[in-house]
């Protein structure tokens, strides 16, 4: 099962780099890092990416995460992945650009 994160370029540059990262900001102050499925991730670019350009959606191999992986419940009581452990570079599929256009994250076909 693929997993979506969405980085900015900066943390996308250091998870390559360091091989391991604790997430964005946000996923440091909660303790966990954010992950949303193939259908969760546009509603999650535009609540908490709205018009951030120089995106990066990761597909994250969800089956490789274990049991630091939980589903929990969020917005509206849906249940969205949440990673209890850094993510590392391992764990990454695949990455590319999420490219903004007229106001909208451009998302590859399936992930909506």
């Amino acid at each position: 099962m693929i997993l979506y994160k969405i980085f900015r370029a900066d943390e996308w540059t250091a998870l390559r780099r360091d091989g391991t990262s604790a997430g964005a900001p946000v996923d440091v102050a909660d303790g966990y890092v954010h992950l949303s499925t193939p259908e969760q991730a546009p509603e999650t670019a535009a609540k908490h990416f709205a018009q951030a350009d120089g995106l990066f959606l990761l597909g994250i191999e969800g089956d490789r995460l274990g049991d630091a992986l939980k589903w929990e419940p969020s917005r509206g009581g849906a249940l969205f992945p949440h990673l209890y452990r850094e993510l590392r570079l391992s764990d990454v599929a695949w990455a590319q650009p999420l490219p903004l256009k007229d106001g909208a994250h451009q998302f590859p076909a399936g992930a909506e």
